[in-house]
């Protein structure tokens, strides 16, 4: 594409339309310009449109975003080492996207900072050593404060990712890099932002721009500190606490705002400074110590004058999280020890910020997502409640008995109120449970729940007291306390007796419809981490009474206007579907209708993932039921006939988030019919060998999965022919050529040697093989390993040691040595897979006691022995080697994280496949191979002499097993 201004104005026509509101035009917009993404001069001529004043703002805005988006897909280097960006276009946006992004207007200077953030992870500081200097160069000669927050916007972005990123020389050299060049210019600015700050005291207008870089001054100072403290910084201590202290104590009457919601400047600069001064006393406590007195003052002071609206939560959280940090630390137990001061604490600090609101009242009524996930999902980090529980915890460990003490009274006292006149006084008891649910533990996880409780009171007297009474009355009777009372169940599950948790059943199945979004999805959440118990509390017997009401009750609440998509509702589903297994059969249609239904709407807009990704599980378990129950191709056909049409149109829309789904229910039901591909299957496989869809990484695995499934039925009756056969290799060596890809091209070529006719594969083999130690020189990495390990094993177990032996000597002389040395030997016992170790272990097997092996002297029996008794017996080994059934149908699976790319159903039915099914035992197997060896041949029984003693011993128990000897 060259650079002209027809081309310019076609790409910008290509802009326009991707605002579109029509979704066709939109999308054909969005292919387009993705079409296009590799052709040379592309970025220049976006940046070109971005930089474009003459064009509506909207137009530089979207074509800002889309240059960010090419960015963040294409700047990296592929696997497979493909570049799909010119090496001259790399060279002239770096050349020019520093100025340009410092003279765009804010909204677009953001976006191409996020592009600049990105290129720098790649190409920074070896690929594009200039950037500090230029950065640096334009701060400290500029006075335009839209240039200076531009640089400090974008260093903001580079640095940010040294809070999170693990320790390496590499990143220690970066970082060195960027201290060396950046610190002194950088404090240089923040002494000249402070002096401004002084000077411009009176001109808000002023003040506000000042203020806004001292913002992202302070966050860099963050990033710039998190991994160690830097001897620049620990030599320049004492003046940036100082400008710490002025900060914190800064009343600028000037800057205050009237939104009670939105932090204005002033909040934003002092909640990152208590950011700061936390992680100092965190990380660098015994550099910081000097400094600790005068700002738990500070923060004590900022603390008792901050209001209580919305604006200042963040600062709050911060504040109180720095006393946290201070507390926490052994060392300055002396700060808290006084009573009257802890009482102060108590009083003054931790109560006040855990009252619930009118603004947390609003959210509970107007924002229930919202509140929910700062809630129960542990998104409260940055909430008054959250701070004020760390602050109670940290406290406790020096002075337990007191903040115990203090708090039993508190709680007492709300109860009480409560009791005296509960329509008013709901708020009180709102504080004592949120006192007792989150004070009560002393260790605690997402998925278990409570696991350790304090002494602050009586769990299951608590419960029966003040609990049980509001989880069994009106559905719609105060909501708020409703919602804690169905929290304190989530929270204490691992605490509550058998018999409790069993009681609560009836009334969580009636709160699902409750008219509040919070009571309805808290008791669908409640429900299913109660159905997730290990080991099982819920079992189906204890479920099956409440099965029919609670599937209505569930479909019922996830009509509500406002919880279609609820994710709670939908996941309370999948769980109740995998317990009750048969009890929900005779509602198969009625199940199967919603479900439908629900992903017909969802599949024109998707925007909740859990929701849908746990209503692509329900439908798989669904299936898997009724079909393990009605075998025979009528059952699979009834769930075909309505999914067929739905996939199609899903497909034909190309709805990116559900094709790897669409494709994983594809497979269950494909490999339900065994014996043969029907007709819709057939006509779908040409579209699957198709590139385009392989380009996207989250279709690979379910696509592996699928074409494993035409190869297992369709080749066997000539429905896959051999003429498929180059197709399907070119799958396998794109796959290969992929770092993180090499895997599943591996599971499609081990199911291929499997199950294609040997006279089909006969051809092709030499080449793969070619294909595999070429990988093994050139890109060699354990998981690699591991696959190539399996994929010999495979070959030999289904052709035998010879074949092998002849087919691996045939590339290269002697290699078949070095496979054993280099792989076998060094690297079997490091496969964790119980059933890639037995296939391993049975291949080394047929290896040992193969004549044309044993003849040849020079090779490594005993080594090779040696590796496989020590495959058999580690620690990994003891795992069973048998096949483990899916968790779709035998136990109760937890949903891993969500991945935007791709994730993989649990219920989907997928199993690992025993390649040796016919040996039960490797360990026996290897003893009567032995056996039979040592009766043909004399010298076997003489090496094996040469065994370690506990080797020998191994051995022994092996031919004991079997009933067989070596004498």
């Amino acid at each position: 594409m060259d650079i002209t201004e027809n081309n310019l104005q076609q790409l910008g026509a290509y802009l326009q339309k991707t605002l579109s509101i029509d979704p066709a035009e939109r999308r054909a917009a969005e292919k387009f310009l993705e079409s296009i993404e590799s052709n040379q001069n592309y970025p220049i001529l976006l940046l070109s449109l971005v930089d474009k004043t003459e064009l509506p703002i909207h137009m530089r805005i979207s074509g800002s975003v889309i240059f960010k988006n090419y960015i963040k897909r294409n700047w990296s280097i592929r696997d497979d080492g493909s570049d799909r960006i010119h090496a001259n276009d790399r060279l002239v946006v770096k050349q020019n996207i520093i100025r340009l992004m410092l003279k765009a207007p804010e909204q677009i200077q953001k976006q191409l900072s996020d592009a600049i953030s990105r290129i720098g992870k790649e190409d920074f500081p070896d690929k594009w050593p200039n950037l500090m200097d230029e950065m640096i160069e334009k701060f400290s000669t500029s006075s335009d404060f839209h240039v200076i927050n531009g640089v400090l916007y974008t260093a903001h972005s580079i640095f940010k990712r040294y809070r999170h990123e693990f320790q390496s020389n590499k990143l220690w050299a970066e970082i060195k890099f960027v201290l060396d060049k950046f610190a002194l210019p950088f404090t240089q600015l923040t002494n000249k932002m402070m002096e401004l700050a002084q000077m411009h005291a009176s001109s808000p207008d002023n003040l506000r721009l000042i203020y806004s870089s001292i913002i992202l001054i302070c966050k860099i100072f963050y990033s710039l500190n998190f991994q160690d403290l830097p001897e620049f910084f620990e030599d320049n201590m004492q003046t940036w606490m100082n400008h710490f202290h002025v900060l914190l104590n800064a009343d600028c009457k000037l800057l205050e705002t009237d939104d009670k919601d939105e932090p204005g400047v002033m909040e934003q600069v002092k909640t990152q400074v208590c950011d700061n001064l936390a992680m100092y006393a965190q990380k660098y406590d015994e550099e910081f110590g000097t400094y600790l007195p005068l700002f738990v003052t500070d923060v004590w002071h900022l603390l008792i004058n901050t209001g209580v609206s919305v604006k200042y939560d963040l600062l709050v959280s911060n504040a109180i999280q720095f006393l946290a940090s201070v507390a926490d630390r052994p060392g300055y137990k002396s700060l808290f020890e006084d009573p009257n001061t802890l009482a102060s604490i108590c009083e003054k600090i931790i109560v006040p910020n855990m009252v619930f609101r009118e603004a947390d009242e609003e959210a509970f009524e107007d924002n229930a997502e919202e509140y929910i996930r700062r809630d129960i999902e542990g998104s409260d980090v940055d909430t008054r409640r959250r701070a004020a529980c760390d602050l109670v915890r940290a406290l406790s460990k020096s002075f337990e008995d007191t903040v115990i003490k203090n708090f039993s009274i508190y709680i007492q006292n709300m109860l009480q109120a409560y009791r005296e006149n509960p329509q008013k006084n709901w708020k009180s008891k709102d504080a004592a449970i949120f006192l007792v649910t989150s004070l009560a533990a002393k260790a605690q996880t997402q998925k278990h729940g409570i696991t350790q409780t304090s002494s602050l009171v009586n769990v299951t007297e608590f419960f029966t007291n003040h609990i049980a009474p509001d989880l069994n009355s009106n559905a719609n009777e105060n909501p708020v306390i409703k919602a804690d009372a169905i929290k304190y169940i989530m929270v204490f599950r691992n605490q509550l007796s058998r018999d409790i948790l069993v009681s609560c059943l009836a009334p969580l199945v009636s709160l699902l419809l409750s008219g509040s979004h919070v009571v309805h999805s808290y008791s669908a959440c409640c429900l299913d981490k109660m159905l997730s118990m290990k080991p099982a509390i819920i079992t189906r017997a204890e479920l099956a009474p409440h099965g029919d009401l609670l599937l209505q009750n569930l479909f019922t609440a996830m009509n509500v206007v406002g919880s279609q998509e609820n994710e709670y509702i939908m996941r309370g589903i999948m769980k109740s579907l995998h317990i009750l297994q048969d009890a929900f059969v005779p509602h198969v249609s009625t199940i199967m209708g919603q479900l439908l239904s629900k992903l017909d709407a969802v599949s024109k807009n998707p925007s909740k993932p859990h929701f849908n990704h746990c209503l692509f599980e329900s439908l798989c378990i669904v299936i898997s039921v009724v079909c393990r129950l009605n075998p025979g191709p009528e059952v699979i056909n009834s769930f075909e006939s309505p999914l067929f049409p739905l996939f199609q149109n899903i497909l034909q829309q190309d709805v990116q988030e559900f094709v790897p789904y669409i494709f994983q229910v594809l497979s269950l039901m494909l490999e339900m019919h065994k014996n043969s591909i029907p007709v819709p299957y057939m006509s779908l496989f040409p579209i699957l060998m198709q590139p385009l869809l392989w380009e996207r990484s989250g279709n690979v695995p379910a696509l592996v999965r699928l074409l494993q499934a035409y190869i297992v039925i369709g080749c066997h009756n000539n429905q896959i022919p051999a003429d498929k056969l180059p197709g399907l290799l070119g799958i396998f060596q794109k796959l290969l050529a992929s770092r993180s890809n090499d895997h599943f091209g591996m599971q499609l070529l081990n199911t291929m040697l499997v199950h294609v006719p040997h006279n089909d594969m006969e051809k092709y083999i030499h080449q793969v093989f070619l294909l595999l130690f070429q990988k093994l020189t050139s890109s060699k990495t354990t998981k690699y390993v591991k696959c190539v390990l399996v994929f010999f094993s495979l070959f030999i177990v289904k052709f035998s040691a010879a074949v092998f032996i002849e087919m691996v000597d045939k590339i290269q002389a002697k290699m078949f040595t070095m496979v054993l040395e280099k792989l076998y030997i060094a690297e079997t016992a490091k496969i964790t897979n119980a059933l890639d170790r037995k296939l391993c272990a049975v291949a080394m097997t047929n290896i040992l006691c193969e004549p044309t092996f044993l003849k040849d002297d020079s090779h490594p029996w005993l080594p090779l022995l040696k590796s496989l008794l020590e495959t058999l017996e580690s620690a990994v080994a003891a795992t069973s080697f048998a096949v483990e059934e899916s968790p779709s149908i035998t136990e109760s699976a937890e949903l891993e994280g969500f991945q935007a790319a791709y994730s993989q159903l649990l219920y989907s039915g997928k199993q690992e496949v025993d390649y040796c099914i016919d040996v039960s035992d490797p360990k026996i197997y290897l003893a009567k191979k032995l056996h039979v060896l040592c009766h043909s041949t004399q010298k076997v029984k003489a090496t094996l002499q040469g065994l370690p003693p506990q080797a020998q011993n191994y051995l022994s128990a092996y031919f004991t097993a079997a009933g067989v000897s070596i004498a």
